[in-house]
């Protein structure tokens, strides 16, 4: 039976509980052999600058460190130039010869996959895992290119954004319940987010 590899990229500028939670749905609902967590690194479709790549790492290591399968990659975060997926979904392709890999994003990033790098060798490169909560009737959700294999990801949801996070930390807010504690007390202790 092929090995079962799940991909998360994001900035996670802070990763926050909403991150965790899919993660731990998508090692359940697709059977995960292991979860591939990848900070990006210089982001292409970014127009604001990211935190330093060093915090978000520690970050992503605090906010996935109790969830099983999951292994922090940082291999996006040493490459030159651009982050593509495309570059890491072939990487790791050549790396696991044979594996299935998982390609888990939000609906937000699934709505705007055909405006990705090279979104073609995407979608034939990995099953498209789209996380939301489970469709009402009749309700319309992002459309994927028809030749995508795609998998739902059905999980609750949680009310937790990063940009929020970040508007919060900078008002001097508390930040309590939408990342975990470690996470919240590396901000902290770092003064991340805080007007310079």
């Amino acid at each position: 039976m092929a090995r079962r590899v799940g991909v998360f990229g994001g900035a996670f500028d802070p990763p926050h509980v909403a991150h965790a939670a899919l993660a731990r749905a998508a090692v359940d609902q697709l059977a995960l052999d292991e979860l591939r967590i990848l900070p990006t690194g210089q982001a292409w479709h970014k127009s604001r600058p990211l935190s330093e790549a060093r915090h978000r790492l520690a970050m992503t290591r605090l906010a996935f460190a109790d969830v099983p399968r999951a292994v922090v990659d940082d291999r996006e975060l040493r490459r030159g130039g651009p982050t593509y997926t495309v570059d890491t979904l072939r990487e790791l392709q050549a790396e696991q010869p044979g594996a299935a890999l998982f390609l888990l994003l939000g609906e937000d990033q699934a709505a705007a996959l055909t405006r990705w790098h090279d979104w073609e060798a995407v979608v034939a490169l990995a099953v498209i895992c789209v996380a939301g909560r489970a469709a009402a009737p009749g309700e319309l959700r992002p459309a994927l290119p028809p030749q995508a294999r795609s998998q739902p990801l059905v999980m609750p949801p949680i009310p937790a954004s990063a940009t929020g996070i970040r508007a919060l930390a900078r008002a001097g807010e508390p930040i309590a319940g939408l990342v975990t504690p470690p996470v919240a007390r590396y901000i902290a202790h770092h003064h991340l987010y805080q007007p310079t």
